[in-house]
């Protein structure tokens, strides 16, 4: 059994499931010079039924759509699944300057001559990679219409100049989304009709300790489970309007937790990977409180690992 079927078994994730998975795994090969983009996530996702609605569209073909709000693990999930079907990922960014042509690619002077220098969403179906579409509901009209065709049942692109490509049969999209944030809008239906949406939950208490057990081995149960605290604390003060979504960061989180492990006091620690990434004052001072009845301030490294 592969080390991928392992970790889905120890989910619970559905035999018939595994199964596919490892038979898509060995009929598709991946290109010698993509296998770079095929690594391990920077942490694992937990949730059985999530998974197993995420591969179930995906073995049939199907493009995804995670919304959610922040720290749900959107893009944690996407990086997971792209390295569970062990397809090379390519990361694309949405934003005000994102068009057709860096999504499909631009001419550039190459030897004398006119080339295609790829972009992301070609070189995805070139090489049956998994487009990972970050904040999809930033798209400009430009850009959502070059994924028009290549997300429905045609799967193609049309290069200008170059004719059109059909996508790798194991070539899927997943895109990600945080709804009602400043610069997004409203997907149109002819978009959200191509993909199959999953709405991601919030973290739970259960989620938490799972990644910080896979993340640090070596940390004290009694610590672990006030970091875990303070996230859970953090984020049903976002949920209630009292901060913003801004120190609600599991990344910024996990970054502070492994500077302790350098000597780093954990308020210290806490203070950089959370607590700063607000720069309202007043704000501040109410992430400070929560942290104070979470992280005491004589806290050393010896406190949070070690036997």
């Amino acid at each position: 059994m592969s080390e991928i079927a392992k970790m889905l078994k120890e989910q619970e994730i559905d035999s018939g499931l595994i199964a596919d998975v490892e038979m898509f795994r060995s009929r598709y090969q991946v290109e010698e010079s993509e296998k770079s983009r095929v690594a391990a996530p920077f942490i694992p996702f937990y949730g059985k039924e999530i998974l197993e609605q995420a591969i179930a569209g995906l073995l049939q073909g199907e493009n995804l759509l995670l919304s959610g709000s922040k720290a749900t693990g959107k893009n944690v999930l996407a990086e997971n699944l792209a390295w569970i079907f062990g397809r090379p990922a390519y990361n694309i960014s949405f934003h005000v300057n994102t068009d057709s042509s860096s999504l499909i690619g631009t001419d550039t002077f190459v030897d004398n001559e006119v080339k295609l220098r790829r972009g992301p969403v070609y070189q995805c179906a070139q090489y049956g990679g998994f487009g990972i579409l970050d904040e999809i509901n930033m798209a400009k009209n430009d850009a959502v219409s070059v994924l028009h065709a290549t997300l429905d049942y045609r799967r193609l692109i049309d290069v200008p100049g170059y004719g059109r490509i059909t996508l790798h049969p194991a070539a899927r999209f997943i895109a990600t989304m945080n709804y009602g944030y400043a610069g997004t809008r409203e997907l149109n239906e002819a978009l959200v009709s191509r993909f199959l949406v999953i709405d991601m939950p919030a973290v739970d208490e259960e989620t938490l300790l799972k990644i910080f057990k896979a993340t640090f081995p070596d940390g004290k149960g009694s610590a672990m489970a006030q970091f875990a605290g303070l996230f859970l604390d953090l984020q049903l003060k976002a949920f209630n309007g009292e901060i913003t979504t801004r120190p609600l960061d599991l990344r910024g989180l996990l970054a502070a937790m492994k500077t302790i492990r350098s000597g780093l006091k954990p308020v210290l620690a806490v203070k950089m990977g959370i607590t700063n990434k607000t720069f309202d004052i007043f704000e501040k001072e109410i992430i400070g409180d929560v942290v104070m009845t979470r992280i005491p301030d004589d806290w050393t490294a010896a406190s949070v690992f070690g036997e």
